[in-house]
């Protein structure tokens, strides 16, 4: 699967404004005549600005981002290369400053037990967890855990989960679907080279099958594992905080899985009193 294969080639962060420009606007396939539009300026003067002909203003560099719907870190990237400086905080959830937001992640996760949840960043880093994911990673590749821990590639790495997701072949498709629309978003190589790396991992004989129901595009996807406490079954939630003023809130996800049976709910309570 290749969802980049006719996307544009990001732009290093050092190019000229220009360059950070065209690439989103050809990313979002739009013409100029599309986007001068959007922006409500001249075709040429957008023209002179891809060409670095002319220097955009700050509040111009602001609106041609609202109008591609820019992400936040790299608005901040298309205002450094105008010239300008970074609007929006960046910064790790265990600033310091950051201490209010992390206590808010870390009650969701607590709140979810005796259920398993994960809070992500934007490259499927592990950022938290609950105490209760460590138990169904038992038996996976030791170089796998080592930090950062990436939950895509633990999820369908041989050394993995992949042995042991009994709907293998469905939820890589669903991985595969968040990625293409993370990479649409936001055009990111990090994010690109993980989808390669993905790709080139052996799907194990009839992984497509089975095909459980319940699977809602983008809200709900069941998962089935196989575990020493027998195949507990999961629906999964991906939640995203957003943030108009903060990039790692607003690149944050919170992965929550749900019992689908009460078989799994039983087990995963016995589990947490263990």
């Amino acid at each position: 699967m290749s969802a980049t294969a006719s996307a544009p080639a990001p732009v290093a962060r050092h190019q000229p404004f220009g360059e950070h420009l065209r690439f989103w606007r050809q990313h979002r396939r739009l013409s100029q005549l599309d986007l001068a539009h959007e922006a409500e300026i001249s075709t040429r003067h957008l023209s002179f600005v891809e060409t670095g002909r002319a220097a955009p203003s700050r509040e111009m560099v602001l609106r041609l981002a609202e109008r591609l719907q820019v992400p936040l870190r790299e608005r901040n990237t298309l205002l450094v290369a105008a010239g300008y400086a970074p609007m929006y905080r960046e910064r790790p959830l265990d600033d310091p400053g950051m201490g209010a937001a992390r206590e808010a992640v870390e009650l969701i996760l607590r709140g979810h037990e005796p259920y398993p949840a994960v809070a992500l960043d934007r490259h499927w880093n592990l950022v938290l967890t609950n105490r209760m994911v460590a138990p169904l990673l038992a038996g996976v590749d030791a170089a796998l855990l080592q930090p950062p821990v990436n939950v895509a590639r633990l999820s369908l790495h041989p050394g993995g989960l992949a042995q042991r997701i009994v709907n293998l072949g469905q939820w890589r498709h669903h991985l595969f679907e968040r990625l293409h629309q993370q990479l649409r978003a936001t055009g990111d190589r990090q994010l690109a080279a993980l989808q390669q790396e993905l790709a080139g991992y052996p799907v194990p004989e009839g992984a497509a099958q089975p095909h459980l129901a319940g699977e809602l595009l983008g809200v709900v996807m069941p998962l089935q594992l196989r575990s020493d406490k027998g195949v507990l079954s999961f629906i999964s939630t991906t939640t995203v905080f957003g943030s108009p003023v903060d990039v790692t809130l607003q690149e944050l996800a919170l992965e929550t899985f749900f019992p689908a049976d009460a078989a799994t709910g039983e087990a995963l309570r016995t589990l947490a009193a263990s």
